[in-house]
């Protein structure tokens, strides 16, 4: 039950995986709990996500594990294929004995999914806690309210407000200003594709990972392996458009890959619809929390997606936040402790995020001579367990909101 006098009610902006997370969190604490979201039809655009132990731990907390488990996907493992010459490497993996060593698996799954899995399980809490077509323009406060304006409907007032409106968070501009955010020379590309539409030999079980000089492909497959998702990165720097929703056409994809394996080229020629966005490096806030306010997910940590951690870094925050709702006494002592105990944490993803560009494109991929030395160094088991141990071991229900042990997740 709500430790926080008077049961606040809470008003979270934006029905992303973030904000359904705290929402749920929250509802399952026995919180007053509304979303906003600025869709008139709650879903995502149309891409998978991987989804490690840390992630799956806070769903299966949430009540949610066989939920999940239907809609999901349980690589058997993951292996790394050169550029050119496709030459394979099994790696050493922490996904693959994932369950045993975590005690959660590693999936991947469809976005819309695992928003629909979120929406069911808060509507058969409170039916009516999702308000959706409410696009948020503004705000105003006090020391003990915050009422959130929007675009066409009335205004809403609430005794704290989260701001998970992703990463062009309005809620950020207006709390903290826009930001420092920086083209990084790198443009993705993605696409899901229908398994029917390949050959056999292309339907691999497994997360796929080609690593070449310049640019990278990660494919694996999602909803019960119905469908495969592929994205991809390239350094260009003629497309700075930061918008998941950008068509491009399959044409361009293959002629940002030359030289690339006939396999490679065989997925995108697959791909009903391609899309493409350029990343942005924005560096990591040092400060979440104004008054009765607080920023979740995208809208205060967004990364490169080369850890593979941006969903499950805002379920984390998700699960954190209502933790705290229910430790604490006071709305501001619960918005400090989630802020003290998430920043360290999210800061060195941003970072472990950064460095892995440089890892995945090395110039010494160019030639297959030299490859097998950087792969054998870059992927033995021991820099694998340093890169991701310590981000799998995170467990939202023991790590301390008190101490010192939050910046790596420390039991």
């Amino acid at each position: 039950m709500p430790v926080l006098r008077n049961n606040p009610r809470i008003g979270i902006i934006g029905g992303g995986i973030g904000g359904l997370t705290a929402a749920l969190a929250l509802l399952r604490r026995g919180f007053d709990v509304t979303v906003y979201e600025q869709v008139g039809e709650l879903q995502e655009v149309g891409a998978g996500l991987q989804l490690s132990p840390n992630g799956v731990r806070v769903f299966c907390e949430l009540g949610i594990e066989q939920e999940l488990r239907a809609i999901c996907f349980e690589p058997e493992g993951k292996e790394i294929r050169l550029w050119n010459t496709g030459q394979t490497w099994k790696l050493f993996d922490l996904g693959v004995e994932s369950e045993a060593r975590y005690g959660f698996p590693y999936v991947t799954a469809h976005r819309n999914d695992l928003h629909q899995m979120l929406v069911q399980a808060i509507e058969a809490i409170a039916p009516d806690a999702i308000r959706l077509d409410h696009r948020f323009v503004a705000i105003e406060r006090n020391d003990s309210r915050v009422t959130v304006a929007f675009a066409g409907h009335p205004s809403a007032s609430f005794d704290v407000v989260i701001g998970a409106d992703g990463v062009h968070s309005k809620m950020r501009e207006l709390l903290f200003g826009a930001g420092p955010a920086k083209f990084t020379g790198i443009v993705a590309w993605r696409g899901v594709i229908p398994v029917e539409q390949l050959p056999p030999e292309l339907n691999k079980p497994m997360g796929v990972n080609w690593i070449g000089p310049g640019g990278h492909v990660i494919h694996y497959p999602i909803r019960r392996g119905e469908l495969i998702n592929f994205t991809s990165v390239v350094e260009r720097h003629d497309w700075k458009v930061e918008s998941w929703s950008s068509s491009g056409t399959n044409q361009e994809y293959h002629d940002d890959y030359p030289g690339w394996h006939d396999e490679v080229h065989a997925y995108i020629a697959a791909i009903p619809q391609p899309f493409k966005w350029a990343l942005i490096s924005r560096p990591p806030m040092r400060e979440w929390v104004r008054g009765r306010i607080a920023l979740l997910g995208d809208a205060c940590h967004s990364m490169l997606p080369f850890l593979a951690q941006g969903a499950a870094m805002a379920i984390e925050d998700g699960y954190i936040l209502a933790r705290a709702f229910e430790e604490f006494d006071t709305i501001e002592e619960a918005l400090s402790r989630y802020q003290q105990a998430r920043i360290p944490r999210t800061t060195k993803v941003v970072d472990g995020a950064a460095a892995n560009t440089e890892r995945f494109h090395n110039p010494m991929l160019a030639e297959p001579h030299n490859a097998q030395a950087y792969v054998d160094e870059q992927w033995a088991p021991e820099r694998v367990i340093d890169r991701y141990e310590w981000l799998f071991r995170y467990d939202v229900t023991r790590v301390s909101l008190t101490g010192s042990d939050v910046a790596v997740g420390a039991l």
